[in-house]
């Protein structure tokens, strides 16, 4: 049965990988304002769409699962996602065709995707929910390394249209062929072994919450905030980067996406790193220590002009910000039970699409009122010191027990 979980697993992370692909989409901006004449803003608007779709789609995915299992959902992910890449091939001067499809249909694949494999190694890893979770979404965050240059190749052999359709057929055959192997164990399962420890014990509680009963709790609202806060900091740099590079380090647009691509490996690898310090350290004090990285980190950038140092300082603000993805699903675990985690961390993942929206725009804002990022920098790092309130103060609701 321990051998059975590990297979499982690695579905699951295939899974994510495919479904991670989605953030290679700049690779598709330019050739599409090229060829069709749209605006940077207007193409920019279909990934804002998908990931804003995500969120919603992976509430109503997890209670989907909770009443038909997690294989019936993650192969309507599969099917969706595909179809909505592949149909996004017919868009030739048809704008509002690419938001439909790769936007609206693909974001709702996803968003059902997304939650399957945490849902599920959730239940079939109690001992190890951190470090199990941070490799499954690191999946997620790694796609976009394997999609990028294969997209690029595609589009410069067949036209960016005709790579929509080959990476649909790619997705759809990927992701239902790993979402056949996801599956619940057995009621009551135990790994073999393994024994709670007194740490894993006070911060978890004894009874699975419902839905409605988590959302009653402040600590649904806390663990929400903390994933927005955390999500809006690090989506702020990457929505800038390349042009932040380039103002506070003077280097060419060229040397600026090379820093970018080193930098986004944080993202992929703070997933994996943070979850794994979580289970040792709680994951309460973790985002604590991702916050205060971050107080120190956005307030010294600005000041960081060599081009190495800058993309470190990055790397590790991305490592943070991929860190909240990887931690936040055990913490709901730790907090809700792990019967109903699909609707509860799939609602809670809301949390994303808004930071998604909010974050960009309050750098973009700032940035504009200033004569440079520092302003803005400096005030996200005060929101993340302010921030830190929110770990130190939430505590298990133990009401439930």
């Amino acid at each position: 049965m321990n051998g059975k979980r590990w297979g499982i697993a690695l579905a699951g992370i295939l899974m994510q990988m495919a479904l991670g692909a989605v953030y290679a989409w700049s690779v598709f901006r330019t050739p599409l304002v090229k060829q069709f004449h749209w605006t940077i803003a207007q193409v920019t608007l279909t990934f804002t769409i998908c990931i804003f779709v995500v969120g919603f789609a992976a509430f109503f995915g997890g209670l989907w699962l909770n009443r038909k299992g997690p294989r019936v959902v993650a192969l309507t992910a599969g099917f969706l996602y595909g179809l909505g890449v592949f149909l996004a091939s017919f868009s030739a001067n048809k704008l509002w065709w690419l938001y439909l499809t790769y936007g609206l249909i693909g974001g709702i694949g996803l968003g059902f995707g997304y939650i399957v494999p945490l849902a599920v190694l959730l239940k079939w890893f109690p001992d190890r929910r951190g470090m199990i979770t941070g490799v499954a979404v690191a999946g997620f965050g790694a796609g976009a390394l394997v999609t990028a240059p294969v997209a690029t190749h595609l589009i410069q052999s067949v036209g960016v249209l005709q790579t929509f359709a080959w990476l649909g057929v790619a997705y759809l055959v990927v992701v239902m062929a790993a979402g056949w192997f996801m599956q619940n164990p057995p009621a009551g399962y135990v790994p073999e072994g393994w024994t709670p420890t007194a740490k894993q014990t006070a911060n978890r509680v004894a009874k699975d919450y419902t839905l409605g009963a988590a959302l009653k709790t402040w600590q649904w609202w806390a663990l929400w905030l903390a994933l927005f806060l955390n999500t809006t900091a690090g989506i702020s740099v990457i929505s800038q980067e390349s042009p932040m590079f380039q103002e506070i380090a003077k280097v060419s647009a060229a040397l600026a996406a090379g820093m970018v691509g080193v930098a986004a490996l944080g993202n992929a690898l703070g997933r994996i790193f943070w979850a794994s310090v979580s289970d040792g350290l709680t994951r309460r004090w973790t985002f604590v220590a991702m916050y205060l990285c971050q107080v120190v980190l956005f307030w010294m950038m600005p000041s960081v002009h060599n081009p190495q140092m800058l993309t470190a300082v990055t790397f590790v603000i991305l490592m943070c910000y991929g860190g909240g993805f990887g931690t936040m699903p055990a913490f709901a675990a730790d907090y809700f039970g792990t019967k109903m985690i699909g609707p509860i961390y799939g609602l809670m993942i809301t949390a994303w699409g808004f930071a998604s929206a909010f974050g960009p725009l309050l750098i973009a804002h700032l940035r504009q009122g200033g004569s440079s990022f520092a302003s803005g920098l400096h005030v996200i790092a005060g929101i993340m010191l302010v921030s830190v309130i929110v770990p130190i103060l939430v505590r298990p609701p133990r009401a439930a027990q």
